[in-house]
């Protein structure tokens, strides 16, 4: 059994000190992947993946985000973030990580993934440390979408007239339930019934996150607003233009994802780099793959092309 490390780091937020998970080969290393997760979960619900590279020499690294898994207090603290502007700390923590680890690897070529909130903090990470980040040698978004501004602003001002009334920190099942836009219609996304969870078709993986502590907390107002500013950003002309034009980037999910609106989310976000002159931009749906392809039935295949694009940008 490859060997483990577990450390921490002080977060941008000022109070949160960071969990992070180190995953490390039994040989010589041969790359880094920095895994950037997403939102209600943790990191080490990657750890099948992140056992998968390091059985191919990868060295694997990942924190759980502010409000997020072991980065938290006690149960209590999970979705809530008290800073004014969350997503920018989660950019900040997410390149003092890859600062720590590139220092550790200096000469191994370095891959980053985010997957669905995470997919959005990356795609702003790319953007406002591209100065920072010519020896990133590839980017894989997951899970992630195309939102309008006006949806997204219009949300945006929901959260800011609750949280006038009700404080930052409450917890609002009318935004939870506004989060969940039309293509998650045709779906459960409250644990009631596991088969048509937009989770994944992986009936045993739904059900052990819907009993997680950490994986069903609701996020407070404050941390919805990290989470729409966070999208509203990654989503403009703007960040798609400030990404590097050699970046190699690849982005993966389910066709059925609603995240991605089953799929022309996903596209549109592909062609928004492209359309920016990024040169190297791949695109793979996986058909009928829901929103966790990581956990998704057919996850050994999604495994195998992650590496295999991972192996062709060393």
């Amino acid at each position: 059994m490859e060997n483990q490390e577990v450390y921490t780091f002080e977060s941008k937020d000022g109070h949160s000190m960071i969990h992070c998970r180190k995953w490390l080969p039994e040989g010589e290393p041969v790359a880094v992947l920095q895994l950037v997760h997403g939102m209600v979960e943790y990191i080490e619900r990657y750890d099948e993946f992140a056992r998968f590279l390091t059985s191919k020499g990868y060295v694997v690294v990942g924190h759980d985000h502010i409000g997020h898994g072991q980065s938290v207090d006690s149960l209590d603290d999970l979705g809530v973030m008290t800073s004014t502007h969350p997503a920018d700390d989660m950019v900040e923590d997410i390149y003092t990580h890859y600062s720590i680890t590139k220092k550790a690897y200096p000469n191994l070529p370095y891959f980053i993934l985010g997957h669905s909130m995470g997919s959005y903090m990356l795609r702003k990470f790319l953007a406002d440390k591209t100065a920072y980040l010519d020896e990133l040698s590839g980017a894989v978004i997951m899970g992630t979408g195309q939102e309008s501004a006006g949806t997204l602003n219009a949300g945006l001002a929901v959260v800011a007239i609750l949280s006038l009334f009700r404080g930052k920190k409450y917890r609002s099942a009318f935004v939870q339930g506004m989060s969940y836009s039309k293509p998650y219609q045709i779906y459960d996304c409250y644990g009631k019934d596991y088969a048509n969870s937009w989770l994944s078709k992986n009936t045993r993986s739904v059900e052990k996150y819907y009993h997680d502590p950490y994986c069903t907390f609701m996020f407070t107002l404050n941390a919805y607003k990290a989470l729409a500013e966070g999208t509203k950003y990654a989503c403009s002309k703007v960040c798609a233009g400030k990404v590097r034009k050699s970046l190699p980037v690849f982005f993966v999910s389910g066709d059925a994802d609603p995240v991605g609106n089953l799929g022309k989310g996903t596209t549109a976000a592909y062609n928004s780099l492209k359309n920016a002159g990024v040169k190297d931009v791949t695109l793979k749906l996986y058909k009928g793959d829901r929103h966790e392809i990581l956990n998704e039935l057919d996850r050994e295949q999604v495994f195998q092309d992650i590496y295999q694009w991972l192996e062709a940008h060393k």
